[in-house]
């Protein structure tokens, strides 16, 4: 991982003296983007600068409406998120509106919360994250000319499959749910992200 001091200096350069500047930081599954994402969210905010982390997840489609379409057992697949509605938030957000409420997906619950956080006109810095901010498939392909400077965090597979089971037993599930899942779900998901986003400014 980069050093989030010298990352939000890099973004300070830059932005110049834009009011607002978008960043897009993707990633496949657990590589780290949130954590990213947060990390220079705190080093701008410690430079004396304005910044909000506005996170992706909270696009996800309620269980109720995956049942009911039969995706279920895709979750978090690029279908899976209402993609038209993030991009209108984004283009609500790049235009400065004077307030914004925005989803946040709370893992603890498994859906997302809605107007969890504000963004305001004052906030310089819009760290958003996600699988698919890169993706070049249509409707995500819409998203990437939305951002000033994007960032693709990459990891190497093996280590993303680590990642995953930690996560799904630290949720409390058994192993054989948690291998089960990754196989079935979140490796298809790894390797669409890695197959088909476009190529980012920087990688890390």
């Amino acid at each position: 991982m980069p050093n989030p001091n010298e990352l939000a200096s890099l973004l300070r350069e830059k932005s110049g003296k834009a009011l607002r500047y978008m960043v897009g930081i993707a990633g496949a599954p657990a590589s780290g983007k949130s954590t990213l994402a947060k990390n220079v969210c705190d080093a701008l905010l410690s430079q004396g600068e304005t910044a909000i982390v506005v996170p992706m997840d909270g696009f996800h489609f309620d269980d109720a409406v995956l049942n009911a379409r039969g995706h279920r057992a895709r979750k978090g697949a690029p279908h899976t998120y209402d993609v038209r509605g993030f991009e209108v938030l984004l283009k609500r957000i790049k235009s400065r509106e004077t307030e914004i409420a925005i989803p946040v997906f709370d893992r603890s619950m498994e859906l997302s919360r809605a107007a969890a956080d504000i963004v305001t006109d004052e906030a310089k810095f819009i760290l958003v994250e996600g699988n698919y901010l890169l993706l070049k498939q249509s409707p995500w392909d819409q998203l990437k000319p939305l951002f000033d400077f994007s960032i693709f965090v990459s990891e190497p597979i093996e280590e993303l499959e680590q990642r995953l089971i930690k996560r799904w037993l630290d949720h409390g599930f058994d192993m054989a749910y948690a291998k089960n899942w990754i196989a079935s779900n979140d490796l298809l998901n790894i390797k669409t992200v890695i197959a088909e986003s476009a190529e980012a400014d920087m990688t890390v």
